[in-house]
């Protein structure tokens, strides 16, 4: 699997692995997540996003930098190439990225108890935040604004050290 910068000719090919990637969500009774409208291109044209392409993008992450972190804005991994660590290949790819920006972490907010949400992070080095930066409230709020429950919400962060800049 490759993982490499998105080609601009490939962001119209990211809503759609969102959208497969939404679809468990139906299964756990939340069918507004699986409905919800994915990332628009525009906005896609404005993060540093990556895919992961076996040779086209079957997953993909976006990033901007919020408050001296790398902010996972979202990360989408089609289902029929799940469960094989390419969510964690692109988290650790923006890791390598981010320390070798000197950033402090990498941070994402998320549902706290979905299992491939909250549970999986926490697996993967991430912590919860009780107190959020102002650039983390601020997409919180973003997020509370667009409907999302903030009680079933998570600021999560990963911190990032020196040997993670070295590895980039």
């Amino acid at each position: 699997m490759d993982i490499r910068p998105a080609r601009p000719d490939e962001l119209p090919l990211l809503p759609e692995i969102e959208r497969a990637s939404g679809e468990p969500f139906r299964d756990f009774g939340m069918p507004e997540i699986a409905d919800d409208d994915p990332m628009p291109l525009e906005t896609l044209r404005h993060l540093h996003v990556w895919v992961a392409a076996d040779p086209h993008p079957v997953a993909w992450v976006a990033v901007e930098v919020v408050d001296g972190a790398a902010h996972v804005e979202q990360i989408s991994v089609h289902p029929d190439h799940a469960r094989r660590g390419i969510g964690a290949a692109l988290l650790d790819h923006v890791a390598r990225w981010a320390g070798a920006r000197r950033l402090e972490a990498l941070t994402l907010t998320t549902f706290r108890d979905i299992p491939w949400n909250g549970p999986y992070y926490r697996r993967l080095g991430f912590h919860e935040v009780t107190d959020p930066s102002p650039g983390l409230r601020a997409v919180v709020e973003a997020e509370t604004a667009r409907g999302l429950d903030p009680s079933t919400r998570v600021c999560l962060r990963r911190p990032l050290n020196s040997g993670v800049w070295a590895q980039y």
